[in-house]
């Protein structure tokens, strides 16, 4: 199994104590980043994690930033991406049952460790009973284009190397 998994910046410490886990359970990870401290741009990270998903070059995604919300809204925004944003084991349960959910957000402010690694394992553990294809083929229609490339945020990037985005 192989997972790819991003993070805001506030949570990089968490992102890294996540994949020592995931290592340990000898689970194969690619870390889309960030790897530091300094001030960035999430969603960046969150699309880096969802395209790795839809293109299936890894099995899943984890997403982490401060509340879970914005690197969840990030990732979601990717075509073929179904993220939950995770805050307990039975939701974890029925969105992979149910919903063949491929990422799963938290907020690293929020969740605990433990408790995020226990709905990980969920999350890696349930399989989807195939009930909601259909659903599931109208939710991931929503997107009409793929939008896949990195240079979707080049803008973006530009602002930030500026200062734009200084408080």
């Amino acid at each position: 199994m192989k997972i790819a998994i991003g993070c805001d910046h506030i949570v990089t410490d968490i992102k890294d104590k996540v994949i020592e886990m995931l290592k340990r359970d000898g689970i194969e990870v690619l870390d889309c980043g960030t790897y530091d401290f300094e001030r960035t741009h999430y969603p960046i990270y969150g699309h880096k994690v969802a395209v790795n998903v839809v293109e299936k070059n890894v099995d899943f995604g984890i997403v982490i930033c401060g509340t879970g919300v914005g690197i969840s809204n990030g990732a979601q925004k990717t075509k073929g991406a179904r993220v939950l944003l995770a805050k307990d084991v039975l939701t974890v349960e029925d969105a992979r049952k149910n919903y063949d959910a491929n990422i799963i957000g938290f907020g690293g402010r929020i969740v605990g460790l433990g408790l995020m690694y226990e709905m990980i394992e969920t999350f890696i553990n349930t399989k989807y009973e195939g009930k909601n294809d259909q659903l599931i083929n109208q939710i991931d229609s929503l997107i009409k284009n793929k939008n896949y490339s990195d240079s979707i945020f080049d803008e973006e990037n530009k602002k930030w190397d500026s200062g734009f985005y200084d408080e």
